[in-house]
């Protein structure tokens, strides 16, 4: 409805990856609008695209790279997040901005609090706050974005609870378990995952540490990933309340208790995630 509202001559920038977004892309084309497609899933005829972590311009020929390397961007990592890079590039453009302004644009992109925010290292075990993350289908983008992972995981749990994570299991090393959810997400996870119930926050993120500063010390690093896929209200103020306990957490254990908290550390691959 907002985009049939939208003037006459509006560029319409659409993700098609879903049912029925794709419906609204082909409606709105279809009505002669002026539309740029996203996807992340396909190289589509008419717009910008993302694949193995590059973004594409669709070309009559040859799709033109746009951005050679999303996931070397700390703040970018991740599908759902090449579609907000293809998203925003889209809509530079049509605001007139070129390439050369947007790609430099995106590559200092800091990010946003409690969504996969990069809070804290020490040595090649990185903190990552992903709080947001309050059910499972926003976790599972976490899951999705890094590899050897030290998940934190619990609290008031949605409908659906984590069984649409089992795909994204193989990037977990560990699950450390808090707040209501513990025991019935340790009986969802069963064999398939090793885990412990830690309870709270600050048992978990010391328990998560010490697992993957031991990997790191044999060579393999890792990702203590606070990404709950549940409600804080258990144990927290909100998710926001959480997020900035995990923080505290990671930088008085990684010795940076002087930084911003803004996540802003030199940008590096991490645990062997590309």
């Amino acid at each position: 409805r907002l985009l049939e509202m939208a003037c006459p001559d509006a560029t319409l920038v659409i993700g098609s990856d879903d049912e029925w977004s794709a419906r609204i892309c082909q409606a709105m084309q279809a009505a002669g609008r002026k539309v740029v497609e996203i996807s992340t899933v396909r190289e589509v005829a008419n717009g910008i695209f993302a694949r193995d972590g590059r973004l594409y311009r669709a070309g009559i020929d040859t799709p033109a790279e746009l951005i050679a390397d999303l996931n070397g961007i700390e703040t970018l990592r991740g599908a759902h997040n090449w579609q907000n890079a293809a998203v925003a590039f889209a809509v530079a453009e049509a605001l007139g901005l070129t390439t050369a302004q947007i790609a430099p644009a995106l590559a200092d992109y800091p990010g946003l609090p409690h969504r996969l925010e990069v809070v804290a290292r020490q040595g090649d075990v990185v903190f990552v706050n992903d709080s947001k993350a309050t059910n499972g289908e926003a976790a599972a983008h976490a899951l999705a974005a890094y590899e050897r992972i030290y998940w934190i995981a619990g609290g008031i749990a949605k409908q659906g609870g984590i069984a649409s994570l089992t795909p994204y299991f193989p990037n977990v090393v560990r699950a450390f378990l808090i707040g209501e959810a513990a025991a019935d997400f340790a009986r969802a996870l069963g064999s398939d995952l090793g885990h412990e119930i830690s309870g709270d926050l600050a048992t978990a993120v010391r328990a998560a540490h010490r697992a993957a500063q031991k990997a790191a010390l044999a060579g393999a690093g890792g990702v203590v990933l606070l990404s709950p896929a549940c409600a804080s209200f258990d144990q927290f103020a909100s998710f926001e309340d959480r997020g900035d306990q995990f923080r505290a957490l990671a930088l008085e254990i990684a010795g940076q208790g002087n930084n911003n908290g803004n996540g802003d550390f030199p940008r590096r691959a991490v645990g062997g995630a590309r």
